[in-house]
């Protein structure tokens, strides 16, 4: 295909996006001249671009929304619901006729002559007030070869330096109006035309030219375009490299040779540096997807009868090209569905007291490594009681079960195939389809899909997904001889069990084994039996390597021969023959050069059914627990420390960022205040000794001893409370047995049969640490 049509396509696609987006904020705001320029120039730019290169068909539709549009910029119609889903379909036909081009070369086949005698019509006052509506157009999604990013131009607009021209009385009315004939007929830019007339001055151009960069700092920043393609053969490229960078690494450790050392950790910075750069090409804000919803929540709320209204925030989030694409359909669906099942209509709102105008509201934003999208709308909610009696009809849940389900629990069957709720079945959904795809897509990247609701408030649905899945950080265990990577993104903690500890600490409930954490059954997995490797049965009941793990939610303890390392992989596929098995979900290179399969933890969990026949066991002997449903309401897990003479303290863990250890030399002084640099900041510290003692402050004891910290953290600061010993945690519902004596405690309870002060940690802060942000007098636990 010739360069330039190439680029007229690319160009016109990325113009395309912008109309869609502009067309919608238009309807909101029909008084904004700005926008109407701008949509005006945009359909312009398509129409003389395919007239030059000989599409005349594509010429003639455009041609017809720039008339309609130039009326509408005349002042000579006022813009209705009507034209906009005209000049919306005038779009959707525009993208078909480019994918064709894109195929074929040729503008396509379809017959578009209804569609512009539409636009025709719809100049006339009268039919825009009364017209159907357009002829159906079968929108497409773009090509990928169309949806590459925008590139910036080297020059700013010259339209908008017109206008600014105008703005400062450099150029009259007129002046620019002959301008922009001229620029219709040939293709110069409007500054040269207004240079050649002698209206304006090269001088001015230029200023204006620097007036509209200022206004837009990031249109003067040079670009180019590169294909995906190349970024995706870069990114292998730099995968091959970081294998290489292991390697060298770990050659580099078994010899004492100081200068090869030094070469080989200069070769990894470099290449962790490259990485990272890479990485960063390979990113997009999830913005990219979004731009497309204010057009599809427009044309469906007007199919439902529905006012509702999109908000969007953190579309400048990053995620790997790859993950973008991944989640468009997930994200379409919920979209969809809380417009059609969450959202009532205007007169139902009304009459429940809500404002007629529902919200949908997407957020996006990074936490602990991983991307959190939220879906959310202030519709009617989930039923749960519907929802429990459809998945009894269905024989989904028995009846027992079904009552003792908690809401979160029955919430998440939306997700199950062919379930739905609907009365009756829409060209938008009520098939029972939609909600099973989005958690089977999220899940196949790794990330997860969780649901609450609220009646009568609205229901958001929360996904999770991790940033890139090329070069992902791992847990590198061993079993029966070989080596597995687990994913950082699926790992909670590590527990290690020894000298007889395992034989004792591991229950057996209905037949599946079980390990007692904090006063809670976490159900085991064993890695050598469930993968059918060597095991030697009294090793396991000695001594257990169990990696806590999370899929689909739930908790479940991967019990594995030995913990070697973290070390960030590089993500393989598996071979066509492998695909089947769903206990990995790829392959990495080793530094040794071996090969090392990826555990896929969602998939292991069900080949061990740990998410679904183990449920209702564990269930059972959780009901047969000491304490009652009333009780748990109250339980919290606390960490216990030991300050001053056998002195317990209690702290909530949830107050509790870090646990540190410093050597005592590491305190200085800044007035009288005790402090240590942490993490690029000089955090106070407290030491809990001293509260509610006499002791005097008369500065640190230095010795040789190390200090263990509980680091508290608020608002971007942290605190060090410096405790003895650091004991144990425990989970216990705390309830304080002896009232407060003194400020900083909470109180005193009986935990592990010893009593215990209840430590008010903000409290403490704020009344030891003067200024320091975000202490709270707030008292919880």
């Amino acid at each position: 295909m010739d360069e330039i049509v190439k680029d007229f396509l690319i160009e016109s696609s990325e113009n395309l996006d912008r109309l869609d987006q502009e067309l919608v904020k238009l309807e909101s705001s029909p008084s904004s001249r700005e926008l109407l320029a701008s949509v005006f120039r945009t359909i312009h730019t398509i129409k003389g671009s395919c007239g030059f290169l000989g599409f005349a068909r594509l010429e003639k539709l455009t041609h017809a929304g720039e008339n309609l549009l130039s009326r509408l910029r005349d002042g000579q119609l006022v813009l209705t619901a009507e034209i906009t889903s005209g000049l919306l379909a005038m779009v959707d036909a525009v993208r078909q006729m480019l994918g064709a081009i894109k195929g074929t070369g040729a503008d396509g086949n379809e017959d578009y002559t209804q569609l512009v005698e539409h636009l025709a019509r719809l100049q006339e006052n009268s039919f825009a007030a009364a017209s159907p509506g357009p002829p159906p157009v079968k929108a497409i999604a773009p090509t990928p070869a169309l949806a590459s990013e925008p590139e910036a131009n080297l020059v700013a607009d010259p339209s908008r330096i017109g206008g600014v021209l105008l703005e400062r009385g450099q150029v009259t009315p007129s002046d620019l109006a002959q301008a922009l004939r001229q620029q219709e007929a040939g293709r110069k830019r409007i500054g040269e035309i207004l240079v050649e007339q002698g209206a304006a001055h090269p001088e001015d151009v230029l200023s204006a030219q620097k007036t509209v960069e200022a206004r837009n700092p990031e249109a003067a920043v040079e670009t180019i375009r590169v294909g995906v393609n190349l970024l995706d053969r870069l990114m292998n490229l730099v995968g091959e490299l970081v294998l290489a960078r292991n390697q060298l690494l770990q050659f580099s450790s078994m010899r004492q040779d100081a200068g090869f050392q030094a070469v080989s950790q200069r070769m990894n910075l470099i290449a962790t540096e490259l990485q990272e750069e890479v990485m960063k090409t390979r990113m997009q804000p999830i913005g990219n997807v979004w731009d497309k919803f204010p057009r599809t929540v427009r044309d469906l709320a007007l199919s439902c009868g529905k006012d509702v209204r999109l908000e969007m925030e953190g579309q400048d989030t990053e995620l790997d090209r790859t993950i973008i694409e991944a989640i468009k359909d997930p994200l379409t669906h919920l979209v969809r569905n809380a417009i059609d099942h969450g959202i009532e209509p205007p007169e139902t709102r009304k009459q429940a007291g809500k404002n007629a105008a529902g919200v949908l509201m997407l957020r996006a934003f990074h936490e602990g490594g991983q991307v959190n999208i939220e879906v959310s709308d202030d519709g009617a909610g989930l039923n749960p009681e519907r929802i429990r009696e459809k998945a009894r009809e269905r024989g989904l849940v028995s009846v027992q079960n079904a009552t003792r389900m908690s809401d979160r629990d029955i919430f998440n069957l939306i997700f199950l195939p062919g379930f739905s709720t609907a009365e009756k079945v829409t060209n938008v959904s009520g098939r029972g389809v939609g909600m099973d795809v989005v958690k089977t897509n999220v899940e196949k990247i790794g990330g997860t899909v969780d649901v609450q609701s609220t009646a009568g408030k609205g229901t958001t649905v929360k996904v999770k997904i991790p940033l890139t899945l090329a070069i992902i950080p791992a847990l590198m265990v061993t079993s029966g001889g070989e080596r597995f990577a687990i994913p950082q993104v699926s790992l909670l903690e590590l527990v290690r069990m020894e000298n007889g500890e395992a034989g004792k600490g591991i229950e057996m409930v209905h037949g599946a084994p079980v390990y007692r954490l904090r006063g809670r059954l976490l159900p085991l997995v064993y890695l050598n039996r469930e993968l059918q490797l060597p095991f030697d049965p009294s090793k396991e009941a000695a001594s257990a390597n169990i990696v806590v793990v999370q899929a689909d939610g739930r908790e479940f303890g991967l019990v594995v021969d030995e913990i070697t390392d973290t070390e960030e992989i590089v993500v393989k596929p598996l071979g066509q023959q492998l695909k089947g098995l769903t206990a990995y979900s790829g392959a990495t290179i080793m530094g040794d050069g071996r090969v090392a399969l990826i555990l896929d933890i969602l998939g292991l969990a069900e080949r061990a059914r740990v998410i679904s026949a183990r449920d209702s066991a564990l269930h059972e002997k959780e009901a047969e627990g000491t304490a009652t449903s009333e009780t748990e309401m109250g339980r919290q897990t606390l960490l216990i420390v030991q300050s001053g003479d056998e002195r317990r303290m209690a702290i909530p863990l949830s107050l509790v960022a870090r646990l540190e250890e410093f050597p005592s030399s590491s305190i200085e002084m800044t007035g009288s205040q005790e402090v240590i640099q942490y993490r690029g900041q000089i955090m106070p510290i407290v030491r809990l000794s001293r509260v509610n003692s006499d002791a005097a402050s008369e500065g640190p004891s230095l010795d040789e001893r190390r200090l263990q910290v509980v680091v508290y953290s608020e608002a971007g600061r942290s605190v060090g409370l410096v405790v003895d010993r650091i004991l144990d945690i425990v989970e216990d519902t705390a309830a304080v047995q002896t009232p407060a004596q003194s400020q900083g405690l909470l109180g005193s309870s009986v935990l592990q049969k010893r009593v215990t002060d209840l430590l008010d940690v903000p409290n403490i802060v704020r009344n030891l640490v003067p200024g320091f942000i975000g202490a709270t007098s707030e008292r919880r636990l």
